[in-house]
């Protein structure tokens, strides 16, 4: 078995981290230390799916149906940033015993990237489910305005701009 340097591991663990934190999305981020609500993510999905659909003639019930769909879906990934915070713990033990084994720190490095794509994978079908609630033009519409909020923020100059 190939020995991994210290930097290739380092490197995983960044890469690791890196995807997991993109595949979990806007609902899940940092609570500022405060214990998780269900209920205000799904209330700031809410809120998020109004906006997105602002300046189309959605209806209430396609709201309702895509705001459900998409809720599912980040009720799904739940249990995966719970695997995600404990394949982290791990990582940090892995890393601080006595000696370190590198077949288990990949392991470790494997179970985040497998938790990551299942999450990506449930929230893309969550928004391709979502899409099929819409018309072409809302759908339009819908993935512009989505893509270019954020968590509450209104993204300035679109994906990738800083605002000057």
């Amino acid at each position: 078995m190939a020995h991994l340097s210290l930097k290739t591991i380092v490197t995983g663990m960044l890469a690791s981290a890196i995807a997991a934190t993109a595949a979990c999305g806007a609902a899940y981020a940092d609570n500022a230390g405060r214990p998780f609500d269900p209920a205000q993510v799904t209330q700031r999905l809410e809120k998020r799916v109004d906006r997105a659909l602002s300046g189309t003639d959605a209806t209430a019930d396609q709201k309702k149906q895509i705001a459900d769909i998409l809720s599912a879906g980040y009720k799904d990934m739940r249990a995966l940033r719970d695997q995600r915070n404990e394949d982290r713990k791990a990582m940090q033990a892995a890393l601080q015993a006595p000696v370190v084994d590198a077949a288990r720190i990949e392991s470790i490095r494997a179970d985040e990237m497998k938790a990551a794509d299942e999450s990506s994978k449930r929230m893309t079908r969550a928004l391709a489910d979502a899409s099929n609630v819409l018309n072409a033009d809302q759908r339009q519409t819908f993935f512009k305005n989505w893509m270019n909020t954020a968590g509450g923020h209104q993204r300035h100059g679109g994906p990738g701009k800083r605002p000057g």
